[in-house]
């Protein structure tokens, strides 16, 4: 696995990522405080990696037409905060201090509409194929960043299954859980 990285933000945005901002997203309430880490998974067209499509429908770009499964995405308008590509890449496209549309109908702890108090991550990846050591080693170091801006977020990671568990099933079996707590601690 490559070496820890020390990360930084500067005005809610990664100092080490690339930014490439989303149309996606809408203020947060001055009182609402970052209290969840959600993590995600996501591949266009499903369960193929490096292209520039996941980038494209974050960004409202993506031309439906390229591919047969991406006619359900027409009109979609959906981000996430960051998404780490299969080679540990981070783009961000919408600043922590803002709410990225990655949650959908969403629950977690009695509270609903989860994007309001969270951050959403993006492992470009499927349910069953797994992450690379690349992206475990800047998930982690992502994840350490955030909780020194948002500590409430420290014993509040989850994956968009526990939020959506009738609706998603990602980061999905391939996501090793037991290994990326072992390396956050």
């Amino acid at each position: 696995m490559s070496q820890e990285q020390k990360m930084f933000t500067q005005n809610g945005w990664l100092v080490q990522a690339e930014h490439m901002p989303s149309p996606h997203f809408d203020k947060r309430c001055d009182q609402e405080k970052v209290s969840l880490l959600v993590i995600h998974n996501i591949s266009l067209p499903a369960g193929q990696f490096g292209q520039h499509y996941i980038s494209d429908l974050f960004l409202g770009k993506l031309d439906t037409t390229q591919h047969p499964s991406f006619s359900d995405l027409a009109g979609v308008r959906v981000s996430a905060h960051c998404l780490i590509q299969r080679d540990g890449n981070i783009i961000q496209y919408v600043s922590f201090h803002d709410k990225a549309w990655h949650a959908g109908i969403s629950q977690f702890n009695g509270r609903e509409r989860c994007n309001d108090f969270s951050i959403g991550i993006e492992l470009e990846g499927t349910d069953d194929i797994p992450y690379t050591p690349e992206q475990y080693q800047q998930l982690v170091n992502l994840t350490r960043c955030l909780q020194d801006d948002f500590p409430a977020i420290m014993s509040n990671v989850v994956g968009h299954c526990d939020i959506a568990p009738n609706r998603k099933t990602d980061p999905g079996q391939s996501f090793n859980w037991d290994y990326f707590r072992q390396q956050l601690s």
